[in-house]
Parts: structure tokens; sequence; C-alpha cells
């Protein structure tokens, strides 16, 4: 039979795999190894006013997802207040909301603020153009004087803006711009002035992060509206310069109030912020269990559930020890994947403990299973008998070894009990048929298998991986099949012509 779907299967599985696990890493931004720092940027907004004994309602402009950066988790401290949260095409709001309050009044908001390079905003439909106020004389001359001077020295919107920044605000200030500066705020005013040459632009505002500043206010920037690129261009309004700093985070983009206070007076924010590093799969931890078909993650599960998938997903990295090690070196052991199992409960009760309790287990059930062979009973009621003598020893042990303080044999009850008495009894049955030799060849075999299995599963990457990205199943399982496609000798079956070499004589 033609072995090309085999291969094409195996194919499929490692692109799959690979696939999934690259775009989980590039998309949701989950690092390969653990312990990866991440920065966060943790800002508290504090708002104060004065409430006028009415319903009071305040709406304060919230950020977003956004170049460089991605809004991780936020909170509020607002007593006796309603809180929604608001989001429409020009951004995110919260409202708090109440039916009476008088006096002086302060509402907390804080959020964290993930540095992330590869964060991107949501896109955005370009707004239209708004209507303008028409100038009165003698503004109106000096309005259409700054346009028509800056157009002549731009090339597109992204110059004009530049052009028009440095006339507002640059060397190159003159009486219009001044006599029109004593109608509006510098950003007002370009950005009018732009509207009215049919640029499309907004005024917006960001915060400047700086470590352990407090009682900060935000800052006036202006975006403008690129067609050729269908993007927003964020400019300086001071000094005309493109781009956004790494340390600007926009907190309002929409063009509207930034706080609304609805029955209060002195209404007024401020920021404090402070930055931390903390490992990467917590600073993320939210972003992995976003609802997609593309990211399907254990983190979308309760932390029980996690925690136990935590362990299962080990067991496919020990399987494939096995098979490489039965399949290629030709190590036998004591059951197929009985060494799994046993190095599952080395995760539990650490490798000294597990090696000790394992070969006490097994050795005191050997005596006492080489006695209930002397009974002639039937294979059930033998390894009922056994399996009840396990836990006997187990209990035993447990409860010598809390006597004696050792807390460490407390965990031997992590063992698989019917698995070891299924060994004990395999074990019995090939004394009596192959000797001691081959209870000890597969015994150690098996023990062997176990501990290279736990080494594998317990890696620190290895935990890391397979919890966090479930591509690496198929992975394993492509891996798996082309061993279980080797047909060839065993590392171990080679000695067999070892004969053949020391016969040949140099000629």
């Amino acid at each position: 039979m033609s072995r090309l779907p085999f291969y094409v299967i195996v194919g499929l599985l490692l692109v799959a795999g690979i696939a999934t696990s690259v775009h989980r890493h590039l998309q949701f931004e989950i690092p390969w190894v653990p312990g990866e720092q991440r920065q966060v940027w943790e800002i508290e907004a504090v708002i104060n006013f004065n409430a006028q004994n009415a319903p009071v309602q305040v709406d304060l402009a919230l950020p977003s997802h956004q170049n460089g950066f991605r809004v991780l988790t936020e909170n509020t401290a607002s007593s006796g207040y309603g809180l929604a949260y608001k989001a429409d095409e020009l951004g995110r709001q919260a409202q708090w909301t109440t039916r009476d309050a008088a006096g002086s009044q302060q509402l907390y908001y804080s959020v964290q603020m993930l540095v992330s390079p590869d964060a991107r905003p949501p896109i955005q439909t370009p707004p239209g153009l708004a209507s303008t106020t028409p100038w009165e004389s003698p503004y109106d001359s000096a309005a259409s004087q700054l346009i028509d001077r800056a157009w002549a020295r731009s090339a597109n919107n992204a110059t004009f803006t530049r052009e028009l920044i440095l006339d507002v605000n640059g060397e190159r200030q003159g009486e219009s711009a001044r006599l029109l500066l004593t109608q509006e705020t510098p950003s007002a005013l370009i950005v009018r002035l732009l509207n009215q040459a049919g640029v499309q632009a907004r005024e917006v505002n960001g915060l400047m992060l700086e470590d352990g500043r407090r009682r900060q206010a935000l800052s006036s920037w202006i975006q403008v509206f690129d067609e050729s690129v269908n993007q927003w261009w964020l400019f300086n309004p001071i000094t005309g310069e493109q781009g956004q700093p790494d340390n600007l985070l926009l907190w309002e983009t929409g063009g509207r109030a930034v706080l609304e206070v609805q029955g209060g007076t002195n209404s007024r924010v401020s920021f404090s912020m402070l930055t931390h590093h903390q490992p990467a799969s917590a600073a993320v931890r939210n972003h992995y269990s976003e609802d997609t078909l593309l990211n399907f993650s254990i983190h979308s599960l309760p932390l029980e559930e996690q925690a136990l998938f935590q362990t299962i997903l080990l067991i496919p990295i020990g399987a494939l020890v096995v098979v490489f090690l039965r399949v290629l070196v030709g190590i036998k052991t004591s059951g197929t994947f009985m060494p799994v199992l046993i190095a599952l409960a080395f995760i539990q009760t650490t490798l000294p403990t597990g090696l000790i309790g394992f070969l006490l287990i097994v050795a005191v059930g050997l005596i006492i299973r080489n006695y209930l062979s002397y009974l002639n009973l039937l294979l059930v009621a033998r390894v009922s008998a056994v399996i009840i003598t396990v836990i006997a020893i187990i209990s035993i042990f447990t409860v010598l070894a809390y006597r004696m303080g050792l807390s460490a044999g407390l965990t031997v009850t992590f063992f698989p009990m019917i698995i070891l008495a299924w060994t004990i009894e395999r074990m019995s049955i090939l004394w009596e048929e192959e000797g001691p030799k081959q209870v000890v060849i597969q015994g150690g075999g098996s023990l062997l298998t176990a501990v290279l299995a736990y080494l594998a599963m317990n890696n620190p990457w290895v935990r890391h991986i397979t919890f966090n990205f479930l591509g690496v199943q198929l992975i394993l399982m492509a891996l798996i099949l082309l061993l279980g496609n080797y047909t060839g000798y065993r590392l171990l079956e080679l000695r067999r012509f070892k004969p053949i070499t020391d016969d040949e004589k140099p000629l």
C-alpha cells in the first residue's frame, strides 16, 4: 500500500500544530519561554468636583487598545454611585450616576496598560468633516492667509499640517496667527483651520508616562487622517513633529471632552502613574482567554480545571519518551505506559521520594504476592487482593512517615494504586516464568523510563509550552506517528552483531 496518505496526515498535523502555535505567539503575545518579563503601567485617574445637592452624572473618557499599549485590567472606586461602561465609534467611556449628592466628591478609576509593541488600535472609520463656524471679520482674512501660505508649502495632508503648526506656534508665527490665538487655543485653532481647508482632523488628549509622577494633566495632540493610506497621523501641536512618542498614552481619541459632569461644579481630573515589570504569562493572562475561534485556550476554563489540564497535557510528552525508548532504543518496560503514570506520581512526590516509595512498595508487594501464589486463587481475586495489599502498604508507609516527622513520605499517596497492583502482578508472573533476571531488566527499564519521562515532563520550558500552546499536541502526535512507522533495528539489538565484528580479521 502507498504510504503517501500517512505522510500527508503527518505533514498536516505538523503544519497545523506549528501554525496555531506561531499564531498564538504573534497574535496574543504568549512568550515561548517561561519567566519573560513585560512592562506594565498602572495609572490612576482621580475626579474631583462639588455636587450641588442634585442628581449627578459623570462621564470620563477611557483609553483603549492602541499603538504600543494594550488594556489589561481596570477598576473603579465610587461609593454610592452607579457605574456603566459605554463604547461607540468615538471610543470608550465610564459613566457614574447617583440620584443625590452634595459637597466635595471624589471618584477613582485605575487601569493597567501593558507595553506591547505589536498592539494596534481597532479599525476606526474616519468621521466626516466637522462643520466650522464662519470667522468674523477680520479673523476670516487671517485664517485664509494662514491656510493659503501653509498649503503652498506642502505636498499632502501631513506636510500641510506640519507647516500650519509651525506658522501658528513656531518661529514663523505672524500677526495673523497671533490674532486668531486670541479666539482659540493653539490646538483647537489648528484643528479648525485644517477642517476649514478640507482636511479631516481632530484634537485628542494624551498622557505622558513618567514613573512615579502624581497629579498630572492630559496634553493636547492633533490627529490628521491620510486618505492615501487610510490612517490617522499624530502631530505635536507645539513642535509639529509627526508620530507618537513611546511614552505617550492616548487617553481620548474621539475628539470629545475627557470629563463631563452634570450636577456639579469645579470638576477636574488628575492622573498618577507607576510602572513595574511582571511575568509575561501573568501580564497577558486576560488576553489568553479571549473567546475566538483561533484562540482555543485552556485559560478560558475555571482555575481548578486549568490546574488539572496543566498536568494532563504533560502526558503526551511522557508518551513520546516511552515510544522513543521502546521503539528506537529497545528498553523493555513492565506495561506499555505504566512509566508515564509513575512519572506523573514523581511530579507530585519529587524524584527522590518517589523512587524510594516506588521501590519499597513494589518490593513489599512482591513478597506478599509470592505468598498469595501458594493459595491458588483465581486471577480476579488475586489481583484484588494485591490492590488491597498495595493500599495497606501505602497507608502504613504514610503513617510511619508522619510519626517520624518525614513530611515528604506523605506524598506516596499520589502513586496510582491500580497500576502498582498490576505491576506487582506482572513482575511476580514474570519471576515465576522467566526468572529474576527478566524482572530486574523490565523493572529497571520501567524505572529508567519513568525517570526520563519525569525529567522531560517536569521541565519548566516543557510545562510552559504544552500548557500555553495546544498546537504542540498535534506536533507530538505527528512525531509519535513517525516513530510508530519505524521498522528497523533497535539500538540495544545491535549488540547481537558484535560477535561478527569480533570475528573479522584485518587483511
